[in-house]
């Protein structure tokens, strides 16, 4: 499978339509089999076309535009908090085989969408080889953050990963994985692996440089978009992408993408 994870920073960044044509034509060059997208918004007065998804949700976007090329995607979407007082804001996936369930859940102590530290993950299930595998589009909290910790997050996200046989938990975890003693390592302490030490061929580590929003003190770089599992797998390549190198920067977050094969 060919899989990528992307914080789209949707209808935040300047030039946007030229971002977008950059994602489109690197799905349509990839065929990415998986995507997960966080920072997924709408705008909260947008007319609703289906369920809860308003005509200018960016992942319904992407997939129209994808569909103008012949490249079909299935898609989930489910809106955690409101942005910048004007967006729902949520996680996304993309599959191009159909899925077999979804599902959303908060991981949050807090569930209220005014507050945008309410965490919602969002869950898909597609037919595999040999079984099927499930994927979680992750969007979390921050280790220090007093009012919502983010180790009640990973500990919600955990349990639902223990009833998993093939998991690909993927996105933005807001926790540096070039920090010891927090959040990433107590996720690998906790039985998951990361594709990026998994892989047979790398490029790139870190995802974002400098200050962001939730990172308004950062100087560093940090590798906070991850690619994890909790079953054997063989990564043949991991690479970050749209980091202005391999690809246009077409957020505040380079993209991570990565060829995986069941063992």
């Amino acid at each position: 499978m060919n899989i990528l994870t992307l914080n789209c920073h949707a209808w935040l960044e300047d030039r946007q339509q030229e971002k977008i044509d950059a994602i489109v034509e690197r799905i349509a060059s990839e065929e990415y089999d998986l995507i997960a997208l966080q920072e997924v918004n709408q705008h909260k007065e947008a007319p609703l076309i289906y369920g809860n998804i308003r005509e200018n949700n960016f992942a319904h976007v992407l997939v129209e535009r994808l569909n103008e090329l012949d490249l079909h995607y299935h898609m989930t979407w489910d809106f955690a908090h409101y942005g910048y007082d004007i967006y729902e804001e949520g996680v996304a996936i993309l599959s191009r085989t159909p899925f077999l369930s979804t599902e959303s859940f908060f991981v949050s102590k807090t569930t209220d969408p005014d507050n945008y530290k309410s965490r919602k993950i969002v869950k898909a299930v597609i037919e595999g080889h040999e079984a099927p595998t499930t994927v979680y589009s992750c969007h979390l909290g921050w280790w220090h953050d007093e009012e919502e910790p983010v180790k009640h997050q990973l500990d919600e996200l955990l349990h639902r990963v223990e009833h998993d046989d093939h998991a690909l938990l993927l996105g933005d975890f807001n926790n540096d994985a070039f920090i010891r003693g927090e959040g990433y390592d107590y996720l690998m302490e906790n039985g998951l692996q990361d594709l990026f030490h998994l892989a047979t061929e790398r490029e790139g580590d870190a995802t974002v440089q400098g200050k962001i929003a939730g990172w308004d003190e950062n100087k560093k770089s940090l590798r906070i978009d991850l690619m994890l599992t909790n079953a054997p797998i063989h990564v043949s390549r991991h690479a970050v992408v749209f980091d202005g190198e391999n690809g246009l920067v077409v957020s505040d977050h380079a993209g991570v993408e990565a060829t995986v094969f069941w063992r």
